[in-house]
């Protein structure tokens, strides 16, 4: 099969087309033809940071972590799926477990559901982590409940207008901050409220939205300065997530009022192989809110063949990307 490889890690993105042999499926996998897969932010770390990652897989190193495609082979014990059904997931891409820019990766069954019935299978490749990071943080860690404010940090990014959509249908009223106008359309037309946090304060927003008491629970999809801001947005006793938390903190404010930080790492049961099951069950779960049009992941109007890896990975290092960057595989 043809796949593309990374040689080195670092800024250049030296990625080869390689003949590589197609992988079979053992106990408890599926074979699946690759449709659709999407750069995320994790892959360029990984790309450009890979050496100094404990999970980051050995060169030359296949990545791609997202993805979407039909089942073309079953191992035994297989029981979910058949061949010819169409699936996504996350299964691959780190240490110990080959990624999807490849044209067939083998997959844990345990990571895979099957894809939105109304929504082009490549375009679904673009799914997987975003929404699971988003669902793993909402509700299996802060237990988002209706009625309760929720603060985005981030809301037109990947995990953020996953997060957004995701709390409008838990029934919270939901904010989000952006940066740009076009960012504000975003979130509004997605059921949120935005705040251009270029333009106020922390202090201002949580007096004009929450009569200073503060959020309920506030997701923190940035990282770095955006956390201790988040822990100041938090009303006493509320809950702070975060998906970005490798770095050093003061908290004395998460002490003085009370919080409770939760921390997100989507790739864990990757790396331990522990509670991967739990993965395919949240995506069934968006699979349903999709179908009914009660989920929709934003994609940039740029498509990338999975043979120009490194310009998708160039272009989202500019900053110039909205929403989800889908690599088709057939391209």
């Amino acid at each position: 099969m043809k796949a593309m490889l990374l040689t080195e890690y670092g800024e250049k993105y030296p990625f080869v087309e390689r003949d590589v042999p197609t992988p079979t499926p053992g106990p408890g996998e599926v074979l699946v033809r690759v449709a659709g897969t999407s750069l995320n932010p994790i892959d360029n770390k990984i790309a450009t940071m890979g050496a100094s990652l404990a999970f980051a897989p050995e060169l030359p190193a296949l990545l791609g972590m997202d993805m979407s495609g039909v089942v073309e082979a079953v191992g035994t014990g297989v029981a979910r799926f058949k061949v010819g059904d169409r699936v996504f997931g996350c299964p691959g891409g780190v240490k110990g477990l080959p990624g999807t820019l490849a044209e067939y990766v083998v997959a844990d069954e345990r990571l895979l559901a099957r894809a939105p019935e109304n929504m082009d299978l490549v375009d679904a490749g673009a799914l997987p982590l975003v929404a699971t990071t988003a669902w793993l943080g909402l509700f299996d860690k802060a237990g988002l409940t209706s009625g309760e404010r929720l603060l985005v940090q981030g809301g037109a990014g990947g995990v953020g207008h996953m997060a957004v959509q995701l709390g409008v249908q838990a029934g919270a009223e939901v904010f989000a901050t952006v940066s740009s106008p076009d960012k504000a359309a975003v979130v509004e037309a997605l059921g949120g409220t935005p705040i251009d946090y270029t333009d106020v304060s922390v202090d201002a927003y949580v007096g004009e939205y929450t009569a200073g008491r503060g959020f309920d629970v506030v997701y923190d999809t940035v990282g770095g300065s955006v956390l201790d801001d988040s822990f100041k947005a938090t009303r006493i006793g509320g809950r702070v997530i975060s998906t970005n938390t490798r770095s050093t903190h003061d908290l004395g404010p998460l002490h003085a009022k009370s919080l409770s930080l939760h921390v997100v790492f989507m790739l864990l049961p990757l790396v331990t192989g522990e509670g991967r099951e739990r993965h395919g069950g949240i995506l069934e779960r968006v699979a349903t809110l999709v179908d009914a049009d009660e989920l929709a992941v934003l994609l940039d109007e740029r498509r990338f063949g999975f043979r120009d890896i490194a310009s998708a990975h160039e272009y989202w290092r500019q900053g110039g990307a909205m929403g989800k960057i889908g690599i088709a595989i057939d391209d």
